[in-house]
């Protein structure tokens, strides 16, 4: 879709001098639910605008903070430096919004390869390594902590809508909904991408590119792989019978991030833990938080996750691993296929 000339996004450019010629074109692009995002095209020049909303676009309230624009480009400038290719180029920031590099239209975007059954391990070990690379190098660096110091922005966007708002709809589970959002708010370790999805990563000419980071925040590291693993789970399901091979995605992934962590015994066991426990957390809420999966319309597939969850908050599951050999071995149980397990 074009924008006119005399729309306001036109005036913004303008204004701001980011474009100087007479043939100017701007194109919407999607832009989830949480921000407006434009392809500008002034001459030969190309370029992405992107600058957040005040009141995100779902059927419920929710309203957060348009600073996170700012937050968004720090997380690119860091790490991009730290892995150049692995995030666009940011060129400017400007008073609610920001610019950036546009990526050639021969790039797909991950989430749409896995709902076909495009499941590629390489893209897995790739999103993992890039994750635990960024987790690690963060870690005790006191410029991110104080520039990604946005727990407030992180509340908005993730603990409330997430965890709170799913605790508060159902009853019998929310202690563990108020311990987990209250531990994960008062935990520093390194800088998190807080949307670490398939959906917020482009695949093409060799590259795996993260976008959509302004939920950045320097916190936990467990919940940028538990948000990760969370969607190889739900997408596991929504295939169900078929079997497109997302154990193997799940199981590399974890693999491939640890590897690449480095963390000693204690420290990795500490970490795995409070993933396992997040994890099933997440799983209820991307079914009946504030931004469920748009792709599990089945009720009888959202009362599994809503079965699998509540049975694995009374009982002790220690590891990932624990809960990945629980989920699929229901996943076959409930589709009468002999479990597999590891």
């Amino acid at each position: 879709m074009m924008t006119n000339a005399d729309s306001p996004i036109m005036d913004l450019l303008r204004r701001d001098l980011l474009v100087s010629g007479d043939a100017v074109s701007i194109t919407a692009l999607g832009g989830g639910v949480s921000s407006e995002v434009f392809l500008v095209q002034d001459g030969g020049k190309r370029f992405v605008l992107k600058r957040a909303l005040p009141q995100l676009k779902v059927r419920e309230l929710w309203r957060a903070d348009v600073s996170r624009n700012r937050h968004e480009y720090e997380y690119l400038k860091y790490v991009g430096a730290l892995l150049p290719g692995s995030v666009p180029i940011p060129f400017v920031l400007g008073p609610g919004y920001f610019t950036m590099e546009y990526l050639a239209p021969n790039f797909t975007n991950w989430k749409v390869l896995l709902l076909r059954g495009d499941c590629r391990v390489e893209h897995a070990r790739e999103s993992a390594r890039v994750l635990a690379i960024v987790h690690r190098q963060s870690a005790g660096d006191e410029e991110a902590r104080r520039k990604f110091d946005t727990t407030a922005n992180f509340h908005q966007l993730r603990t409330h809508p997430y965890l709170v708002t799913t605790g508060e709809r159902h009853p019998a589970l929310q202690v563990h909904f108020e311990e987990e959002a209250r531990r994960l708010e008062s935990t520093r370790e390194c800088l998190v991408h807080g949307d670490y999805s398939p959906k917020n990563m482009l695949v093409g000419n060799g590259r795996l590119v993260l976008v959509d980071c302004e939920v950045a925040w320097y916190g936990d590291p467990a919940f940028d792989v538990a948000f990760l693993l969370n969607h190889f789970f739900l997408k596991s399901l929504y295939h169900m019978p078929r079997d497109p091979g997302l154990r193997q995605l799940i199981e590399t992934a974890i693999a491939e991030y640890y590897s690449e962590r480095g963390l000693n015994r204690g420290p990795q066991q500490d970490l795995d833990r409070r993933t396992a426990r997040l994890l099933l957390l997440l799983l209820l809420a991307r079914i009946d938080g504030k931004s469920p999966v748009e792709y599990l319309g089945e009720e009888t597939k959202r009362e599994f996750v809503r079965g699998f969850v509540s049975a694995g908050l009374q009982k002790t599951m220690p590891t990932l691993l624990g809960v990945v050999n629980e989920w699929f071995r229901g996943l076959h149980q409930r589709y009468n296929k002999r479990p597999q397990l590891r």
